[in-house]
């Protein structure tokens, strides 16, 4: 089974290297969707082995680039956070749950790089969110079959939680994989905003999606208060 991996990046120039290496593996591609950055993101990309592409900015506009990109070469597509690193052996992990026809798609378990009290209470209240929800966000590295993708028109176009629109979809298709091996992302938002904070903020952008409230008034709301580039997803 021939793997695509969609990274979407914006200034990402300090961790594109190692979000690109945690990647490569045997039939595996690579593609670095860059959305306008003015710093070296796409060179270092490219040094480290990526194929380079450039998109308009905005995460699901750059996660439609690549899988558009990934074209008939893929068998399945995974979508990856630039701030964000693959477990070993994720490739065999992904390539077994895809093994049974009936699963669609499904995502990576996650931990936190920052190993503080706080964040520990974070992760276990993801595992709880999965448990009652089965609704990963994107930063677990969610993948999907290219049919499967295909059959949903491709990623679904939203300013805001287009990760969320995307699970969904795939779960109306067929069955979805939670598989326990774990991503690593980086906590760093928690750490800017506060824990507390970021996830109350969460919280209420997880129910503002499910009540069906307009996508650009809940994006502007959660980016209104957001420091720094609100498409960044850092490294």
């Amino acid at each position: 089974m021939r793997i695509a991996v969609v990274i979407p990046a914006r200034d990402e120039a300090d961790g594109i290297c190692a979000a690109v290496q945690s990647a490569r593996a045997a039939g595996v591609e690579v593609l670095v969707v860059d959305g306008g950055s003015v710093d070296a993101t796409a060179a270092r990309a490219r040094a480290a082995g990526a194929r380079v592409l450039r998109a308009s900015p905005g995460r699901a506009r750059q996660m439609q680039a690549g899988a558009k990109a990934a074209g008939v070469g893929a068998d399945a597509i995974l979508f990856l956070h630039a701030d964000t690193r693959l477990p070993a052996g994720y490739a065999d992990a992904l390539r077994q749950a895809l093994a049974n026809p009936r699963i669609a798609g499904g995502a990576f378990a996650l931990r936190f790089a920052e190993r503080r009290l706080a964040l520990r209470w974070v992760e276990w209240g993801l595992r709880l969110r999965l448990w009652l929800l089965w609704l990963p966000y994107g930063d677990q590295a969610v993948f999907v079959r290219r049919s499967a993708l295909m059959q949903l028109g491709g990623v679904p176009q939203a300013p805001i939680m287009e990760d969320l629109d995307l699970v969904r979809g795939i779960q109306r298709l067929g069955g979805f994989a939670l598989l326990r091996s774990a991503v690593t992302t980086s906590a760093r938002r928690y750490l800017e905003r506060g824990v507390a904070r970021t996830v109350w903020r969460n919280t209420l952008a997880l129910a503002g999606w499910s009540l069906g409230l307009p996508r650009a008034r809940l994006a502007a709301w959660y980016r209104g208060r957001r420091r720094g580039n609100p498409n960044r997803c850092r490294g």
